[in-house]
C-alpha cells in the first residue's frame, strides 16, 4: 500500500534538463523546487546531455546513501517541439563535438550511422537486426499509454523506410518528444513509511569518454557505458545473468545493439543474433525496453533517464499492465549522453 507523503519531507530537488528550447531560464531548478511545494530547499539543475536524468538519479542516490538526506525528489523534463527544425538541430548538436562534428554538418543520426556502418564492416550485415529492434520497440510502445508512438510496424516497413544516415533509415531513429518524469529517492530504513512495496537501487555507476568520436579507441564500443555498468555491478548483490529486464538507451536502433554488448549482456558482435532470436522481446528470456524505449516511448532528453527508472519501478512492483514482465525482480537502466561521451547505469531490485 502507498500512503503518500507530506511535501515537507522532501529535503532536496534535482532537475535534469538540457533546457532544449532555449527557455532563457538559467536557474530552472529553483522553479522545480517551487512547483514541488518546497521553496527554500537545496535544488540543483543537472545537465549531462541525454544522460542528464541518469546522472540526476545518481546524485540523488549518493545524497541519500551518504546519510546527508532522507528523501530527495528527482525531476526530468524537456520541451522539444516548440522550436524550428534548424534550432532543434542546433540544440541536439551541442551535445556532441562542435569543432569536428557539428560545424562540419555531422548530425547525431550521422554519428550513429557511422557507428552502424563500422559495425557492419566488423561483424557483417546488420539490417535485419536493426529492423527487429524497431519492430520490437514499437510493439512494446503500443502497450504503453504514455508512449509517443503507440502503433505497430512491420519488418518490411522498417527495412524500407526513407534513408536518414546510411545504413539508418527513418524507423531506426527515435522521435523528437516532449515529456517529463519524477522519482522520490528515500533512505532504505525510511521508505516503508510511505509505501509497502519500495524498489531498491542496489548499484550505481557512471563513466565518460572522449566527446569527439574520432578520438575514441573504438567506434563500435561505448567505453563510458562499459565503465558505468562495471561500477554499478561491483556493489550489486547479484550479477548480470540474473537480470529480468533492461531499459537501455536506444536513441537509434544500432544503439540498442551496442548497449547489449557494452553492458556485457551479449558478446561482441552477437547482439544482432540475440535480438533476432526473440530473447529481447516481451515474453523472451531478457526483455529490453518493455516501455518502447526511446525509439517508441520517445526521447525528451532530460526526462529519459528518469523515465527509465520509473518504468523499472512499475515493473518491479508488478504494475506495468499489458507490458508487465512476468516475475520481474531485478532490472537495469542505461542512460547515454550524446554519442557516448557520458553514461549512467543503475541496478534495481524488488527486495
Amino acid at each position: 500500500m502507498d500512503r503518500g507523503l507530506d511535501r515537507e519531507a522532501i529535503e532536496e530537488v534535482y532537475l535534469a534538463t538540457l533546457g532544449f528550447s532555449g527557455w532563457q531560464l538559467g536557474n530552472s531548478s529553483a522553479i522545480a523546487a517551487e512547483e514541488a511545494g518546497r521553496p527554500g530547499v537545496s535544488t540543483v539543475r543537472v545537465e549531462n546531455a541525454c544522460a542528464s536524468g541518469g546522472f540526476a538519479l545518481r546524485l540523488a542516490v549518493d545524497a541519500v546513501s551518504s546519510g546527508r538526506r532522507n528523501l530527495v525528489l528527482v525531476v526530468g523534463l524537456e520541451k522539444m517541439t516548440d522550436v524550428s527544425n534548424a534550432r532543434r538541430r542546433y540544440w541536439l548538436g551541442v551535445s556532441g563535438d562542435t569543432e569536428w562534428e557539428r560545424l562540419a554538418g555531422l548530425t547525431f543520426a550521422g554519428v550513429y550511422g557511422l557507428m552502424a556502418a563500422r559495425y557492419e564492416s566488423e561483424y557483417g550485415p546488420v539490417r535485419e537486426a536493426l529492423s527487429a529492434v524497431a519492430v520490437k520497440n514499437h510493439a512494446h510502445g503500443a502497450l504503453n499509454p504514455n508512449a509517443h508512438f503507440q502503433k505497430l510496424i512491420t519488418r518490411e516497413q522498417a527495412n524500407s523506410g526513407p534513408m536518414v544516415a546510411a545504413p539508418l533509415g527513418l524507423y531506426d531513429c527515435c522521435p523528437v518528444s516532449d515529456g517529463a518524469a519524477a522519482l522520490l529517492v528515500a533512505r532504505t530504513d525510511r521508505a516503508r513509511q510511505w509505501t509497502d512495496t519500495p524498489v531498491y537501487v542496489v548499484g550505481s555507476g557512471a563513466g565518460s569518454d572522449h566527446l569527439a568520436v574520432q578520438e575514441r579507441e573504438n567506434l563500435t564500443r561505448l567505453d563510458a557505458s562499459r565503465q558505468a555498468a562495471d561500477e554499478a555491478f561491483r556493489n550489486a548483490p547479484f550479477d548480470r545473468k540474473r537480470l529480468d529486464l533492461l531499459e537501455v538507451h536506444d536513441c537509434f536502433t544500432i544503439a540498442e545493439l551496442l548497449a547489449l554488448e557494452d553492458l556485457r549482456i551479449a558478446p561482441r558482435g552477437s547482439a544482432g543474433r540475440l535480438t533476432l532470436s526473440g530473447a529481447t522481446r516481451l515474453g523472451g528470456r531478457l526483455p529490453v525496453n518493455p516501455d518502447g524505449g526511446l525509439k517508441a516511448k520517445g526521447h525528451p532528453i532530460g526526462a529519459t533517464g528518469v523515465s527509465q527508472a520509473y518504468e523499472v519501478f512499475l515493473q518491479l512492483r508488478g504494475q506495468a499492465g499489458a507490458r508487465q514482465v512476468r516475475g520481474a525482480q531485478r532490472a537495469l537502466t542505461h542512460n547515454v549522453g550524446g554519442s557516448g561521451a557520458t553514461a549512467a547505469v543503475h541496478v534495481f531490485s524488488a527486495g
